[in-house]
């Protein structure tokens, strides 16, 4: 007679999962800029940290740690990248705004708890579930859980800085199995991001379940997860969950 699954650990994406900034980002760089007499239109900064941002983590993963880089110096260079691919040639005028930006951004105020992120959370730990962040975030991420009231329902917060690898390389699910002293059978991820937050977690033999969004999922991968795995929205969590316990493993 086959044994019944029960999910012991959940760790969970953050960003776009949990939270997600409160203003779009084009229009907090150009709050900033223009704090400090520079007029840049959002849509050119939001343009811009798209660019710069996938430059940036092509010729320097993950923070730029293996190049001797600190998460916050990688930060600076992105933002001035920014203002620099939406027209702002001034790097000595930027700087400031650097600076600042990245003050900001380290601030819960910044950032807002998604609809249903702390019911959910709370319902997790009411059923006995184990819960932990596995983030491709910096060293900033654990004072935002915490000033946003949510850190408190995590036993730990892995960043992609502190494990030293990004989602979706293995090692970092193994490093939060390992923290949590968990077997991949009995723990499952939940994320908004289909390479690191699906397919990531299965490659250790974690489950896994992909959130959707207001926005949908993409069709090709939508059409490549089985809908019992995929969350309209997080209320849709623990019935999932439900599901999976009652099913066969290894089927």
């Amino acid at each position: 007679m086959a044994h019944r699954l029960q999910i012991r650990l959940l760790t969970w994406d953050v960003k776009d999962t949990l939270l997600r900034l409160r203003h779009p980002l084009g229009e907090e760089y150009a709050t900033k800029a223009r704090a400090h007499g520079l007029e840049v239109e959002p849509s050119a900064l939001e343009q811009g940290f798209r660019q710069a941002y996938r430059a940036q983590s092509h010729s320097f993963p993950n923070y730029g740690l293996s190049h001797g880089l600190t998460s916050r110096q990688w930060w600076l260079d992105v933002v001035l990248q920014t203002f620099h691919l939406a027209g702002v040639q001034d790097a000595q005028a930027v700087a400031p705004i650097t600076e600042q930006l990245y003050k900001d951004f380290s601030r819960p105020c910044t950032w807002q708890v998604l609809d249903g992120a702390e019911d959910t959370l709370r319902e997790c730990r009411t059923r006995g579930l184990r819960l932990a962040v596995i983030s491709n975030f910096d060293q900033r991420l654990e004072g935002i859980l915490e000033g946003l009231g949510l850190r408190e329902h995590f036993d730990f917060v892995l960043t992609s800085e502190a494990a030293g690898w990004p989602k979706p390389d293995p090692r970092i699910f193994q490093e939060a199995l390992r923290l949590a002293h968990m077997e991949p059978v009995v723990a499952a991820h939940v994320g908004d991001n289909y390479l690191c937050d699906y397919q990531g977690p299965r490659s250790v033999g974690m489950h896994s379940f992909l959130v959707a969004g207001p926005q949908g999922l993409d069709p090709m991968v939508r059409d490549s997860v089985p809908k019992e795995h995929i969350l309209p929205s997080l209320a849709h969590l623990l019935p999932a969950l439900d599901c999976l316990e009652g099913s066969t493993p290894g089927l």
